[in-house]
């Protein structure tokens, strides 16, 4: 296989039009200031060459390339080989973004998160093979293959955020200050690889960089300055332009007129590309779009990926496995030696009513009503304990890896193969926390019941909290807030449970349907309609129960709402 021709060039000459990537006119505001980020910018960044992109700190860099990619929303036209371009999902295996620092998973070794990349976003085994060798080459990492992520230098992360971002070969490559923070000589090594990335793969670059003194290595130039695009050409003709002896007068010489006066005096300079072959793009998309992995594909690389990294990580395998053991121990502490046995009802009074009488029946109430509150009090304790575990299992799944999956999906990987992967993933970890709590505590404390009813019951109460929890982890833009709306919503599931103090009766019906941890309590109990204990319950509670159908129905409903939310959040783009 000629890797030269089926990774580096993988467009056709014919389809190589002038410019790449193209905005006419754009502006982007946020509501939340007065002054536009850009203003009316035209810049055509041409096919095979290296683009700068420069501007003193709030320019408006890092939002010309979010707009640029759709990410952040403005108005005006951005084009791909003329072609408009709407939303993000348009320009995936064709426009790629490498941001400043890598968000490879810190778990896998160099080799692993190229091979995750590839599974994800190119469908040929064999082409994945050689991409994964070329890339490695390319980049020069071909000697930490095998070392983890964490272990790697700053210059080799910025390589392998490179590496991720050419493995769907994409055209077109937009680098995120991927030299900034780095030595002298670490930094002029990532810029000789983006050379060699166009002269000999290719590619077409534009690099958000802070150096000035390096913009003699770029074949163009792009300089903003207060959201305004005041100068794009080539490096000599800047530094004409601006009356430059060294580049790293540029800054001062912006601040010796108004942005308006640089504006006018662009705009009466400036002249734009013609455009390009639409037809080229359209083709090209199509081949994109045909030569991606499906979605089960991408669901079975993510789960497969994801298992990995659990067995890695030593820190949470330690708290899931104690808190799996842990929490049926402190269960089980308050009946060790099982449930007392229910005490038989005292021979009827007859006529002759006498004190003894009164007082051995008074003796059963109370004895019955201290067993009661026993079951009620532990199968309670199980079901909030579960509910800690589902939260602790999905409130930082998402949230935690954002940067990643927002990366992923500029890759072209499927939000529904994603959210499938992380809710079969926490669903497996939750129904073995259920499962193995109620056989621990059943087996030891001795619930009467069907074995069958009560697991499920249980295991769907871990599920249903975990994924409501994975729902506020894809809508918060930090793991830190999604735990602790999760904290908050365990935190609310006793008293609004309304099982130890009873509810107002405007509130019930208000507050049980959406509370996990009456349902699974309420199930469980129902399950031991027929034994005693349950008639020991109904003395101590005095409310009413629902059939394990109908709290599985309602834990089901509540878990597929998480579902709903994780699938709201994962749709919307989360880039910082």
């Amino acid at each position: 296989m000629d890797l030269s021709k089926s990774f580096g060039r993988s467009l056709d000459k014919k389809f190589r039009k002038d410019p790449v990537l193209s905005c006419n006119s754009l502006t982007v505001r946020v509501p939340d200031r007065s002054m536009p980020l850009l203003t009316d910018v035209s810049v055509s960044l041409e096919d095979g060459k290296l683009h700068a992109i420069v501007g003193p700190s709030g320019c408006g860099k890092s939002t010309l390339m979010k707009a640029l990619l759709r990410i952040m929303p403005g108005d005006g036209q951005v084009l791909l080989r003329g072609r408009p371009v709407e939303v993000t999902q348009e320009l995936i295996g064709k426009v790629g973004l490498a941001p400043q620092f890598s968000v490879a998973q810190s778990l896998l070794t160099v080799e692993e998160s190229l091979r995750s990349t590839l599974s994800l976003c190119v469908r040929d085994r064999l082409q994945c093979k050689a991409q994964l060798e070329h890339v490695l080459k390319v980049v020069g990492l071909e000697a930490q293959r095998d070392n983890r992520v964490s272990g790697l230098s700053g210059g080799q992360l910025r390589r392998l955020g490179l590496a991720m971002e050419l493995a769907p070969n994409p055209d077109f490559l937009i680098c995120d200050e991927v030299t900034s923070g780095l030595d002298p000589n670490a930094e002029s090594r990532i810029l000789e690889l983006l050379g060699d990335l166009r002269d000999n793969e290719g590619k077409t670059l534009a690099c958000i960089i802070h150096n000035l003194g390096q913009l003699p290595v770029f074949d163009a130039v792009t300089v903003l300055y207060q959201g305004h695009l005041v100068f794009h050409g080539t490096y000599p003709e800047m530094m004409r332009y601006f009356g430059l002896e060294s580049p790293l007068e540029l800054y001062d010489s912006l601040e010796k007129q108004s942005v308006e006066a640089w504006d006018a005096c662009w705009r009466d300079k400036r002249e734009l590309s013609p455009p390009p072959d639409v037809d080229a793009a359209v083709e090209t998309s199509k081949q994109a779009r045909s030569s991606r992995p499906g979605l089960i594909s991408q669901f079975f690389a993510l789960l497969a990926r994801r298992l990995r990294l659990f067995f890695r990580d030593r820190g949470a395998l330690a708290l899931i496995f104690a808190i799996t053991l842990g929490f049926p121990i402190m269960v089980v502490i308050f009946a060790f030696n099982g449930l007392p046995a229910v005490p038989s009802l005292p021979d009827p009074v007859g006529v002759n009513v006498t004190i003894q009488d009164l007082a051995n029946r008074a003796a059963y109430e109370v004895e019955l009503t201290q067993i009661g509150t026993l079951v009620i009090g532990l199968v309670l304790f199980q079901v909030v304990l579960l509910t800690l575990m589902g939260s602790n299992n999905g409130a930082r799944e998402i949230a935690e890896e954002r940067n990643v999956y927002e990366q992923e999906r500029l890759r072209g990987l499927s939000p529904a193969a994603y959210l499938a992967s992380k809710a079969v993933f926490v669903g497996l970890i939750s129904v073995v926390q259920g499962a193995w709590m109620a056989v621990f505590v059943k087996g030891i404390v001795g619930f009467p019941g069907d074995w069958g009813i009560q697991i499920a019951t249980l295991s769907m109460s871990v599920v249903s909290m975990a994924w409501v929890c994975l729902g506020f982890s894809a809508l918060m833009n930090s793991p830190e807030r999604a735990s602790l709306l999760s904290v908050y919503l365990v935190g609310f599931q006793l008293p609004l449970a309304g099982i130890v103090l009873e509810l107002p009766g405007w509130m019930e019906p208000v507050c049980r349907p959406m509370i996990n941890a009456f349902w699974a309590w309420s199930g469980t109990i129902r399950s031991m309609i027929e034994s005693r204990y349950y008639d020991t319950v109904l003395q101590a509670y005095g409310g009413a129960t629902h059939a394990p159908e109908t709290a599985l129905i309602v834990l089901i409903l509540q878990g597929l709402v998480g579902l709903v939310l994780a699938w709201w959040g994962c749709r919307r783009t989360q880039i910082q």
